[in-house]
């Protein structure tokens, strides 16, 4: 499986390349998430563009790096959610657990915003 990794300042955006995220696609984004974080890097932006369905691991790694960046005082944003992927998410009660913008920029703003509220906080 692979995927696209843009790295920003205070961001990166994973985009992974399979139409399902299904258990071995979240094992290799599990790696990625884990790498990253370990990084230093607290934002992680998940584009779903080319994602049209999802399982139960691909939700469990969402909820991992949801955690890992919110441990770091960051945030993990879904964006480019296809409708099965938002379907699923609400049958098993997990829409409101993650951030989602409508697309990468957006979610960029969102991290910005983040980011200054902590810088003003002193949190950084």
């Amino acid at each position: 499986m692979k995927f696209t990794v843009e790295k920003g300042e205070r961001f990166v955006v994973i985009e992974p390349h399979a139409s399902c995220l299904n258990g071995e696609v979240a094992g290799k984004l599990k790696g990625e998430f884990m790498l990253r974080n370990t990084g230093g890097q607290r934002n992680i932006i998940l584009d779903l563009n080319r994602v049209e369905s999802v399982d139960e691991d691909g939700i469990r790694v969402g909820l991992l790096a949801r955690r890992l960046c919110k441990a770091m005082g960051g945030l993990f944003i879904l964006v480019n959610i296809h409708q099965n992927v938002s379907g699923f998410m609400k049958t098993v009660g997990m829409e409101s657990y993650f951030k989602t913008a409508k697309d990468v920029e957006k979610a960029k703003d969102m991290i910005f915003g983040n980011e200054i509220r902590l810088e003003l906080r002193g949190d950084n």
